[in-house]
């Protein structure tokens, strides 16, 4: 057995172009890890007294776990790579000739293609559950957890299809461009907190905070924040901010939603996790060359390419597999840290041991589903053939 893995490994190793730059792969891998994680930890999935299935959090109940949102949240460095990738990818496709709508599409379909397998599930399996006796608010429930993931890829293809505008703005202004995006949040959230204006108004940082870090990657890219002083001072500015905020301005200390909180820094971003996203991207920049002496050994490598291939796959697919195990697992009564209240650190030791329960619950997933994530040839030549037709009339060839 060992012998194969290593011969795996070193195959894997032997496809990988040399030019590849495998940091980047790993920083990604470590954002889907960090998501699936902090979802399958801090989403309590509760059966109440009438059976009915309820979210609940831990750190709702024990704010000492809160330190547990600053490792695992992880969407900054999501952004981070994107933007890297993104960057590197059009001005690749720019020197081919190729277009900005033949490019836009080719991109977003890898985005887009697994989710109609996720909705085509869930959609029939919503509607069964509801004309049977499971009532309402346990369908909402679990509809609310499966489709929760899909408003990140609504953000990250927007930001994807406004790359080149980023790319010029970078041109322009170098890494300070995420200084616009960032002062937007700051503004927002002056209105927010300060004036007392609608609460639809902090809807604007959704695009506007995640842009920051998806343009210090489209800096990095162009060969920006390439040394250790930038990144450092991202790291220690952004923490300082972070920091400055949480005590001194009320911000929550968490940085995911908590049930019962006023405030989510995350729902709609704030410029508390706008900062912890700063000083997030500055470490990923910091490790980047650790990080490539580690990817440089064969075994590290193959599982964070072999991540890295199925990655829509697993991010949109995680929630399935903790959800069908949580109902599964009703069949044998409500069991301890599956179907029970997180009010103790004895729930949060309980969670740990069905972690590798819904692992193995989405590798069983994976088969069926992974395919769409990578469509046949010929299929993919007629979809972006489709696409990029209706594309090219949006961007004028």
């Amino acid at each position: 057995m060992r012998e194969t893995v290593t011969a795996l490994a070193r195959r894997v190793e032997a496809a990988t172009p040399a030019r590849r730059d495998r940091a980047v792969d790993a920083l990604r891998a470590f954002g889907i890890c960090g998501v699936v994680l902090g979802h399958w930890l801090v989403t309590a999935v509760v059966q109440d007294g009438d059976g009915h299935l309820y979210t609940d959090s831990p750190l709702g109940h024990l704010p000492a776990l809160t330190p547990l949102s600053w490792v695992l949240q992880t969407l900054a460095v999501f952004f981070l790579v994107g933007g890297y990738s993104a960057a590197r990818s059009w001005e690749s496709a720019r020197a081919r000739g190729e277009s900005y709508g033949r490019w836009t599409a080719r991109r977003l379909g890898r985005l887009t293609r697994p989710v109609p397998a996720v909705l085509g599930v869930w959609i029939p399996a919503a509607l069964w559950l509801t004309a049977g006796d499971a009532g309402w608010g346990t369908v909402r429930t679990l509809i609310a957890l499966v489709v929760s993931p899909l408003w990140f890829l609504c953000v990250f293809a927007a930001l994807t299809a406004a790359t080149a505008p980023v790319v010029a703005l970078v041109r322009r202004l170098g890494p300070q461009a995420a200084l616009l995006p960032a002062a937007t949040v700051a503004l927002v959230d002056t209105a927010r907190f300060g004036w007392n204006t609608p609460e639809q108004l902090g809807w604007l940082n959704v695009p506007a905070g995640w842009l920051v870090p998806y343009v210090l990657g489209t800096a990095w890219a162009a060969g920006h924040l390439r040394g250790v002083r930038a990144p450092l001072a991202l790291l220690a500015g952004g923490a300082a901010g972070t920091v400055a905020l949480v005590l001194g301005c009320g911000y929550p200390a968490s940085m995911v939603g908590v049930p019962g909180q006023d405030v989510s820094n995350l729902s709609p971003p704030t410029l508390a996790a706008v900062c912890f996203g700063l000083a997030q991207a500055g470490l990923a920049l910091a490790l980047r060359g650790p990080l490539r002496r580690l990817m440089g050994r064969p075994l590290p490598w193959m599982l964070v390419a072999g991540l890295n291939l199925s990655a829509m796959t697993v991010f949109l697919w995680h929630q399935t597999a903790m959800l069908l195990t949580t109902c599964l697992g009703l069949t044998a009564g409500p069991l301890p840290g599956l179907h029970t209240a997180p009010l103790s650190f004895g729930w949060a030791l309980e969670r740990l041991a069905w972690l590798p329960v819904f692992a193995v619950v989405l590798g069983l997933l994976m088969p069926p589903f992974r395919h769409r994530e990578h469509a046949p040839a010929r299929t993919r030549k007629r979809r972006a053939a489709f696409i990029r037709g209706r594309a090219e009339l949006i961007f004028h060839r």
